[in-house]
């Protein structure tokens, strides 16, 4: 996962890495001020005390305006910069005490570490060349101490050169590996965040099949008494004597068998057993017989595209004929003058996309398509969820984007072998 330029402080994790680094910076200006007096009183090694207090002095203002920023954003740039601060502080403490001949020099090491966790590659990468160089030019450059006989040294260039190439390695290696580990960490967060959301909406799924099971078994009986008295009303002489009567209570059985054709659809789909076997049948016949049935009610034209190539046998799925119907009355609630379902193959993986000339989705909703919780009909509401889930328990995928000239596309893509009857049946 690549790191946004863009870095944001504001959460959770940036707010507790900014106090982090305040509360470590106390501890470096109270670290170095213990040292100064200490080498300058203590050792009587004489230090310049006017500009090394005043580089603290700096480190202590810029603490202070932290915490006047506490809970305000962060970006990457101003985090490289505040770091950037500490460095050049540390750069002039040590030139003012020795340069690369003093053992704090390794101090630098931390802001590599810090960087490589909080920056982005690029500033973390600049924070190791600018410590290497500053490393160098303090090994050429610097304020030399007088020491006591006791304390005093006297390093060779080669020593000092050995010394330089291991703090250089030293930083790479570590922002090499910090930074996959990072990035690692941050993997197995999106994973984890992902996991939790399928979870949280299979829950929800869960939730409204039970609502939807429930719902068909309590309609069942009603609609089947319905059914029953107007079979009986249809023998009625009144009834029977009358074109106009007869024809609308024929339409009226119509329509309760289709509802309980229906309910019988939720059960099966439910996993529950409503007294049908799986029908068998071919690819292209599904898809035409899903197309028809929408035609017979839906209020604009319906096109059907076929490139599957061969037919294949398998068996008809309920829930997949359900999630195309949802589709196509979500395209015509957008708006559409004319739906189009186009199949093709795609070696083992069938495609299936719905394309019309509606209003399309909105820009910002296209990232929230088929979540639980979308209602709107620009985000395509519980149509859209269901045929997201639909497709994930047959091992597919859905994607839905806007079409150049305008309208929306959803395409719907499952391995064949999801419908396809076994080759022992």
């Amino acid at each position: 996962m690549t790191r946004s330029i863009a870095f944001r402080a504001d959460g959770d994790a940036g707010s507790r890495n900014q106090r982090l680094l305040v509360q470590l910076r106390w501890i470096a200006i109270g670290g170095q001020l213990t040292a100064i007096l200490a080498v300058h009183f203590g050792l009587g090694i004489a230090l310049p005390l006017t500009p090394m207090l005043a580089t603290l002095g700096v480190l202590l203002g810029l603490n202070l305006f932290a915490l006047f920023r506490r809970g305000r954003s962060t970006t990457n740039l101003q985090m490289f910069g505040v770091l950037l601060v500490d460095v050049g502080a540390l750069t002039v403490q040590l030139y003012l005490s020795g340069g690369a001949t003093n053992p704090f020099v390794t101090l630098y090491l931390l802001q590599v570490v810090i960087g490589a966790v909080l920056l982005s590659a690029w500033s973390s990468w600049a924070l190791v060349a600018m410590t290497s160089v500053a490393f160098a030019a303090l090994a050429v450059v610097h304020r030399p101490l007088s020491l006591p006989a006791a304390l005093a040294s006297d390093l060779s260039p080669g020593f000092m050169a050995a010394n330089w190439f291991n703090f250089t390695l030293t930083s790479i290696l570590l922002v090499a590996f910090v930074t996959r580990m990072a990035r690692n960490v941050r993997d197995r967060d999106a994973h984890l965040a992902a996991i939790r959301q399928r979870a949280a909406e299979e829950d929800h799924i869960v939730r409204m099949g039970l609502l939807a099971s429930g719902a068909a078994h309590e309609l069942g009986t009603p609609l089947a008494s319905l059914s029953v008295a107007l079979g009986d009303w249809r023998q009625e002489p009144a009834i029977a004597g009358s074109p106009r009567l007869a024809a609308e209570v024929d339409e009226m059985r119509d329509e309760i068998a289709r509802c309980k054709k229906i309910l019988g659809g939720v059960l099966f789909a439910a996993g529950e057993v409503t007294g049908e076997a799986p029908v068998r049948t071919s690819l292209h016949r599904f898809l035409e017989s899903v197309v028809e049935d929408w035609r017979g009610k839906g209020p604009v034209p319906l096109r059907f595209e076929s490139h599957l190539g061969p037919d294949r046998p398998i068996v008809a799925d309920r829930a997949l004929a359900q999630a195309l119907t949802n589709l196509f009355d979500n395209a015509a609630e957008a708006g559409a003058g004319a739906i189009t379902l186009a199949a093709v193959m795609d070696g083992p993986i069938l495609v299936l996309a719905v394309r019309d000339d509606g209003r399309g989705f909105r820009e910002d909703m296209l990232g929230t398509v088929g979540q639980p919780y979308r209602s709107s009909k620009e985000a395509g509401g519980l149509g859209l969820f269901l045929a997201t889930n639909v497709l994930r328990t047959l091992g597919g995928t859905l994607e839905a984007q806007n079409r150049a000239g305008g309208g929306a596309e959803v395409v719907l893509a499952l391995p064949i072998a999801s419908l396809a009857l076994e080759e022992t049946e």
